[in-house]
C-alpha cells in the first residue's frame, strides 16, 4: 500500500515515514498543500495523511480540492487543532478521519488500516508471514512464540516486541529512537539505558548454551538482527522485508 504523508513539521514528516516503512507501508513525503496535489497528479496512493496546517495550501484547502476533482483518495487528517469545530471542518472538508496530535502510534496505524478496509483494501499493510526466521531461530508472529533450535524461548511482551522488529528488518541497523518510538512509543532520550536492559535480556535468552549471536550492537546507532555470517545488507536467512 503506498501512503502520501503532508507534513511541514521535518521532525514529524522523518519519524512517520520511518515508523510506516517499518510497517510495510511504501511512503511518500511531501513538506506542503501544493507538493501533495502535485504528487497526486502524477501518481495515486492507497491513502494520503494530511497535516491541517501547512504552508503554501493547507490541509483543508487540500482535501476540499481533491474531493472537488472526484479524488476519492481515503484521507486521515493530523492536526494539533483538537476542538470539536475543528474536527467537524475536518470532515466537512472531505476527510474520512481526522486524529488530533500528539497520537499514539498504535492507533494511528489502526486507523489507517481502517481507512484502507474501508477503501477496499482487505490487506490493509503488507502481507506479514505467520513466522520469521533467522538461522535457527524462529519466531512465530500469530502465537507470540519463540524458538532456538528445538528449544522454545520464554519472553516477556516486551522483548517478544523487540525480537520480531529486529528478525523482521534483518540485516537493517535501527536506530534507538526508532526502536523506542516502535516499542514504547516514545524516545526516551540518548541517556536511557531501557533499550540496552532489554537488549541484554533477549541476548541472554537468544545465546543460552552458547548459542551464537544474533542482536549486535552497532556502536553509536542502534542495533541489527543477524547471523554471523550475514553483512550489512538484508541476507538470504531473513524471511521478511522490512516494516
Amino acid at each position: 500500500m503506498k501512503l502520501l504523508v503532508a507534513e511541514d513539521d521535518r521532525a514529524v514528516r522523518t519519524s512517520l515515514e520511518r515508523a510506516l516503512a517499518l510497517e510495510g507501508y511504501d511512503v511518500v513525503t511531501v513538506k506542503d498543500g501544493a507538493e501533495a496535489l502535485a504528487r497526486l497528479a502524477d501518481e495515486d496512493a492507497d491513502a494520503l495523511l494530511l497535516d491541517v496546517t501547512m504552508p503554501t495550501i493547507d490541509g483543508l484547502t487540500v482535501c476540499r480540492m481533491l474531493r472537488s476533482e472526484g479524488n476519492r483518495v481515503p484521507i486521515l487528517m493530523l492536526t494539533a487543532r483538537a476542538t470539536t469545530g475543528d474536527r467537524i471542518a475536518g470532515l466537512d472538508a472531505g476527510a474520512d478521519d481526522y486524529l488530533p496530535k500528539p497520537f499514539d502510534l498504535g492507533e494511528l496505524l489502526a486507523r489507517i488500516r481502517a481507512l484502507l478496509r474501508r477503501a477496499g483494501h482487505d490487506d490493509a499493510g503488507a502481507e506479514r508471514p505467520p513466522e520469521l526466521h533467522l538461522g535457527d531461530l524462529r519466531v512465530d508472529v500469530a502465537a507470540r512464540r519463540v524458538w532456538r533450535g528445538a528449544d522454545e524461548l520464554d519472553v516477556t511482551k516486551t522483548e517478544f516486541d523487540l525480537l520480531e522488529l529486529l528478525v523482521r528488518n534483518a540485516g537493517i541497523v535501527l536506530d534507538h529512537t526508532t526502536i523506542y518510538q516502535r516499542i514504547w512509543n516514545y524516545d526516551f532520550g540518548p541517556d536511557s539505558k531501557n533499550l540496552a536492559v532489554y537488549i541484554g535480556y533477549l541476548r541472554r535468552k537468544t545465546e543460552a548454551g552458547g548459542q551464537g549471536r544474533l542482536i549486535h550492537t552497532v556502536r553509536g546507532v542502534g542495533y541489527v538482527a543477524r547471523t554471523d555470517h550475514l553483512g550489512a545488507g538484508p541476507g538470504p536467512h531473513a524471511s521478511a522485508a522490512p516494516r
